[in-house]
């Protein structure tokens, strides 16, 4: 049986919190999806909320969803706990600590992302997802999309600290280098399987 993929469910990071500013102290707002499908579009949308100014830290999510089989209606709220690390050049970063349970075992994995495959946010190993990159061929698999190297451009603030490389730079240029022996062995894979089509066709 296939997996379901990560990249087909909500999801909720890390990063997307900080990027909007949600780990100031306390701060609330709306996360919306939208996804376009043969009936057109659907939204769908989460509460959230963010408290990261006493020693409680949390993510605070709320919504009400309809069973499509019955309209049943139903209200989740929930909290998620937040943790953190040390940055290497001062402050910390933020994690979430799934507090679901997969087989009677409780989980509590430190994740940076949440996603929901069924009425809760949860890790993907809870879920037992997989990433669409990793569902592809041998022929692609060791291949990094340019929308990839370019995000993790965007992500780097400055190449060097105290003449070092920092370490969004140096993520930068290995997911570059990736990309790139991606290309080539891509080409070199479509140029020996064409001279075999050409040695048949002699």
């Amino acid at each position: 049986m296939s997996k379901n993929k990560a990249d087909d469910a909500k999801q909720i990071s890390t990063s997307f919190l900080k990027k909007h500013n949600y780990f100031c102290g306390w701060n609330a707002g709306t996360m919306t999806w939208t996804r376009s499908g043969m009936w057109g579009e659907h939204k769908s949308s989460v509460s959230i909320e963010v408290s990261t100014k006493y020693e409680d830290k949390y993510l605070r999510i709320h919504y009400t969803q309809t069973d499509r089989d019955t309209d049943e209606k139903k209200d989740f709220d929930y909290k998620i706990p937040l943790t953190t690390t040390p940055c290497r050049y001062g402050g910390v970063r933020y994690w979430f600590t799934c507090p679901w349970y997969k087989s009677g075992v409780y989980c509590g994995r430190r994740v940076s992302k949440l996603y929901k495959n069924g009425d809760y946010f949860a890790c993907r190993h809870c879920y037992n997802l997989t990433y669409e990159s990793r569902n592809r061929s041998g022929l692609y698999r060791s291949f990094v999309s340019d929308p990839d190297v370019e995000e993790a451009w965007k992500a780097v603030k400055r190449t060097h600290y105290r003449g070092k490389p920092t370490r969004k730079y140096k993520r930068y240029t290995r997911l570059s280098e990736q990309s790139h022996r991606g290309w080539m062995e891509m080409a070199c894979r479509i140029d020996k399987k064409f001279a075999r089509f050409i040695d048949n066709k002699k």
